[in-house]
């Protein structure tokens, strides 16, 4: 169900690694807690960004969520198609909704986070 080649926060968020480059989005458990889509906020291009720090906001019919930065880097490209199409967030959580791209302050910092099989653990333990 998640991607073996991203990596994985405890507050939902996705990490995939190309180089000194990330890419980051909400996982497909995020988007179902969510429920349908309607708004995303993300932030400008430049920012710099700590590891925790909100970096934006996904607004659904249920719920107005903040989205936290997995890593420290600084944002260098944002998904302008996500804020036409929000909802592409509850169909396509892992690919087409990615949310912003991030030179990576220290790449090493990735070990930090779940892998796939660690992260589905984790959501499974948050259900019960």
């Amino acid at each position: 169900m998640y991607p073996n080649e991203f990596r994985y926060s405890e507050d939902h968020e996705w990490l995939g690694v190309e180089g000194d480059r990330g890419t980051i989005g909400i996982t497909d458990y995020a988007q179902n807690q969510l429920g349908d889509v309607v708004f995303v906020e993300l932030p400008e291009v430049g920012r710099a960004l700590k590891a925790g720090d909100v970096f934006g906001t996904v607004e659904s019919v249920k719920a107005v969520s903040e989205l936290f930065s997995p890593v420290a880097g600084e944002v260098v490209e944002v998904n302008s198609a996500l804020v036409q199409k929000p909802e592409t967030i509850n169909s396509d959580p892992h690919g087409a909704a990615w949310m912003i791209k991030v030179r990576l302050a220290d790449p090493a910092s990735v070990g930090d986070l779940m892998d796939a099989a660690g992260y589905e653990a984790f959501v499974a333990s948050q259900a019960k």
